[in-house]
């Protein structure tokens, strides 16, 4: 590793969440290292947390017993005692000390961020590498939005290809389209989101148009780059034939590319709703929004009809 490397090495990323052995975001057995910040606000999102490119406290309130000594330590006071109950004042900005979290007695506060150095994320990475050798595996990176700390997702990729190691990123596609050039250059693989054709139904449930979202998925096909499409399937959301049928028209001219690695489909879960809970926040969703797996098969069977290659990832 040359000079510039390594000093791109010493620069530091904000993540939430570093995962091993995952089996689900990309091929083979993978790391996933969690970027926080995003540009969107789907309404399903399973990770609130990742949403804000800042720290954040996650408070879970039955495990709290109002002893008030995280109000002692926080150095933002962003703890208070309000007639003997513990409240966490959201306007107040986390710097990430963690020292209300160290204090905590039960293990009521978490912390959601840490700046870690690229160095430090690349040393993780590595440690399974005789997992990625046997399972054709890899790194991912996730988020959030990765593509929101370009430079820092870009520098990482490119000190895992020149270890040797499989790349992927998770991306909504919402970003600069000369930036995800940029980082296109280091990645095997792109998990895509196409979370709904209409533009105006599109910006209704993500809060953003999916207009630069296609045209970057269009670009990275034509430019021969490896994309998984990954499809979060809601019912009465996108589900319908009809919504399927636009997906397909629009991806039917990239069938026959190699590039094209085919459709995953992500079945629907509340396994975030209590991370709303612990941020003080409102899930969007009311009512279950989940498929059978009936239904999950008819959509399979639209899609395999015209010949894509598609699986129904059940977690």
């Amino acid at each position: 590793m040359n000079r510039s490397q390594s000093k791109a090495l010493e620069r530091s990323a904000l993540v939430f969440n570093v995962q091993k052995y995952n089996m689900y975001d990309g091929p083979g057995l993978r790391t996933i290292v969690f970027f926080k910040g995003c540009p969107l606000r789907c309404k399903w999102c399973s990770n609130p947390e990742s949403q804000k490119q800042t720290y954040q406290i996650m408070f879970k309130k039955d495990l709290c017993v109002n002893c008030g000594a995280c109000t002692e330590v926080c150095p933002a006071m962003i703890h208070a005692m309000n007639n003997e109950v513990h409240e966490i004042k959201r306007n107040n900005d986390c710097i990430g000390c963690c020292k209300c979290k160290e204090i905590c007695p039960k293990g009521a506060l978490e912390i959601a961020g840490e700046m870690k150095p690229l160095s430090e994320l690349l040393d993780l990475i590595k440690e399974d590498e005789m997992f990625y050798e046997q399972s054709k595996g890899g790194v991912t990176l996730g988020g959030g939005e990765c593509t929101m700390q370009a430079e820092a997702a870009k520098n990482l990729l490119m000190a895992c290809k020149q270890e040797g190691i499989n790349t992927a990123i998770e991306t909504c596609g919402y970003t600069k389209h000369e930036k995800l050039m940029e980082i296109a250059e280091f990645v095997d693989y792109f998990l895509y989101d196409i979370k709904h054709m209409n533009p105006e139904r599109h910006n209704e449930l993500t809060g953003v148009s999916n207009d630069l979202i296609l045209y970057n998925l269009t670009e990275l096909l034509k430019r021969r780059h490896n994309v998984i499409i990954r499809m979060p399937m809601l019912k009465g959301v996108n589900s319908s034939r009809e919504e399927i049928r636009q997906v397909i028209d629009f991806l039917l001219p990239f069938k026959d590319y190699a590039n094209f690695k085919g459709i995953d489909l992500l079945p629907y879960h509340k396994l975030g709703v209590n991370k709303y809970l612990q941020l003080d926040e409102v899930y969007p969703i009311e009512g279950d929004l989940s498929l059978t797996d009936a239904e999950l098969d008819q959509i399979e069977k639209w899609l395999k009809e015209e010949r894509f290659p598609v699986r129904i990832v059940r977690h």
